[in-house]
């Protein structure tokens, strides 16, 4: 006789927002996950509104709120795609109640990059600035493309985004960055431009440059662009859903319920992670 698993109750900070809702619906449709918690801020119209309401689905049982504090007390794991100040304050709460996260905030400082860290060591955490499965194949498929063209081509790295996006560059970007900076043996604090104007002069050997483009609705585009002489190379994604980010992060959550204490990322979710040692 096959025994029926327990359900991974997942709560969701930022439920109401763009990605939130995605993120209901997805854990909604995901078998093995239930919604234990959807939290919002204290000023949001949909406080009190059951989340079913927000995705067009069946009431789920489960009502909109802002008390963070019982989100994690009643969740196994807890997802925040929020801001950087507010995910700090949800680093507090992950410490203090001994629950997983998966955290897709992007624009993280030093400072909160620190902290997590520091809580990483007592509770397992998967960050990542991408939850894409293709784009986390992507950033394995700019380390190998780093590797075997080596100093004889020039790195750009091209983003686009929605208007409402408020960091630049994406975090996806500046990880890919980080990838192919790696791997050419260069610093991505020394060697990055992030845009160019006016008379700039010759490329810097060794740079790695960034273009941002924000508008409309544009969910996620990125290109990794190495251009040598008389040959170019370009890895390119484009997202057309928020769909494929939400369903990396419920697979994240599913995953990391029952890892030991750690900082972790989709590569490490997806047996992605290449050693370049």
């Amino acid at each position: 006789m096959s025994q029926t698993l327990p359900l991974i109750g997942i709560g969701v900070i930022g439920a109401a927002g763009r990605m939130g809702r995605t993120l209901l619906q997805t854990i909604r449709i995901t078998a093995g996950c239930q919604l234990a918690a959807a939290c919002e801020s204290s000023d949001s119209s949909s406080l009190g509104l059951d989340s079913g309401r927000l995705t067009g689905s069946e009431p789920s049982g489960i009502c909109i709120d802002d008390q963070v504090g019982a989100c994690f007390h009643h969740s196994q794991v807890v997802i925040d795609f929020s801001v950087p100040q507010a995910t700090l304050g949800y680093l507090e709460w992950a410490e203090k109640t001994a629950t997983p996260m998966v955290i897709g905030t992007t624009g993280l400082d030093r400072a909160i990059r620190e902290r997590l860290q520091q809580v990483a060591s007592r509770v397992a955490i998967v960050q990542a600035p991408n939850f894409s499965i293709g784009v986390n194949l992507m950033l394995n498929l700019a380390e190998q493309a780093a590797r075997v063209l080596g100093e004889d081509f020039d790195v750009e790295i091209i983003e686009a985004h929605h208007r409402h996006k408020i960091d630049a560059p994406s975090g996806t970007a500046l990880r890919l960055g980080e990838a192919v900076a790696a791997v050419l043996g260069r610093s991505l604090e020394s060697d990055a431009i992030y845009g160019r104007q006016g008379m700039t002069g010759a490329r810097p050997p060794g740079s790695i440059g960034f273009a941002t483009v924000r508008g409309g609705t544009i969910v996620g585009d990125h290109t990794l662009l190495f251009a040598g002489e008389g040959e170019r190379l370009e890895i390119t994604h484009r997202a057309a859903s928020r769909t494929t980010f939400a369903q990396g992060a419920v697979r994240a959550a599913q995953w990391v319920v029952s890892r030991a204490p750690g900082l972790y990322d989709m590569q490490d979710v997806l047996g992605l992670r290449i050693n370049n040692g």
